[in-house]
């Protein structure tokens, strides 16, 4: 499934019995020895009584994350279109959050994301000070990025013109800048005006992809805290555009969007030792 071009291999882990290794991340996700993918979804039978799935998101560097927008709206096109809900609203938990996933007349979805978080103990950042603005260096210069957690860390700056941003070598410097303990995306933020911007994202353990919805509404809350946005922002991305709704500090941010689903397979590992 893709959604913006943001492609994913979905997994039905409620009705089979998987386990996805490292290893086994890491093959999935290779584009010539295995299927080719940003992120590996895998939904699973909830751990709680207030959810109705597990929600787990495994990167293409075998790591796995906490959060993922654009994921999030595949996640629930999956459980639908596999049988697995009948729901129009679907709460699930992942990995250290929940999120609430609904389906809109016009079957777009949108994905509550929860509150952002800006204290930096809990983002994690470690920083001299705790404004929201911080300034990091890159070789020889420093540039501005706003701090930020949406379930997963993101680090935004704000540019002139997103065309001409070097956003390969930025993106690996910041993501493992040793103020993110836990490494961090990267979003390179261009305003248009106060209800729209252009936006390309570093995804940690990935690198750019076309589209990010995390990073998406960090970049939203982040330019509006910086008194730049609207609460309504349309987002676009190299892949396409999202729409962010963020209301302020204490209340939770809304992704809108849609997913697309691409094809079904089976995938046969051609080495036993990548399934437990």
């Amino acid at each position: 499934m893709h959604s913006l071009g943001n492609d994913f291999v979905m997994i039905d882990g409620v009705r089979n019995d998987i386990w996805i290794t490292r290893d086994l991340a890491r093959y999935i996700s290779d584009r010539k020895f295995g299927i080719g993918c940003d992120q590996i979804l895998v939904a699973e039978a909830p751990v709680d009584e207030e959810t109705d799935f597990r929600f787990r998101i495994f990167n293409a560097d075998g790591s796995e994350s906490a959060q993922c927008g654009n994921g999030a709206r595949c996640f629930a096109r999956f459980l639908l279109d596999q049988g697995l809900t009948t729901k129009q609203r679907i709460p699930v938990s992942t990995l250290n959050t929940y999120m609430v996933l609904e389906f809109e007349s016009n079957q777009r979805i949108t994905v509550n994301m929860g509150e952002p978080v800006l204290e930096h103990s809990a983002i994690p950042f470690i920083g001299s000070t705790s404004d929201h603005i911080q300034t990091l260096c890159i070789d020889e210069y420093s540039l501005e990025f706003g701090i930020i957690s949406m379930g997963n860390p993101h680090a935004v700056t704000l540019v002139e013109d997103v065309r001409n941003i070097d956003v390969d070598h930025i993106g690996k410097t910041i993501e493992h800048h040793p103020s993110f303990p836990e490494r961090t995306n990267v979003g390179f933020l261009q305003v248009d005006d106060s209800a729209s911007i252009q936006l390309r994202v570093f995804e940690r353990g990935v690198g750019e992809t076309l589209a990010c919805g995390s990073g998406a509404c960090a970049a939203v809350v982040s330019g509006n805290l910086r008194g730049f946005l609207d609460s309504n922002v349309n987002v676009s991305l190299p892949g396409g555009s999202l729409e962010v709704r963020w209301n302020g500090v204490g209340t939770p941010v809304y992704l809108c969007g849609d997913a697309q689903h691409v094809f079904d397979g089976q995938l046969n590992p051609n080495s036993s030792n990548l399934i437990k």
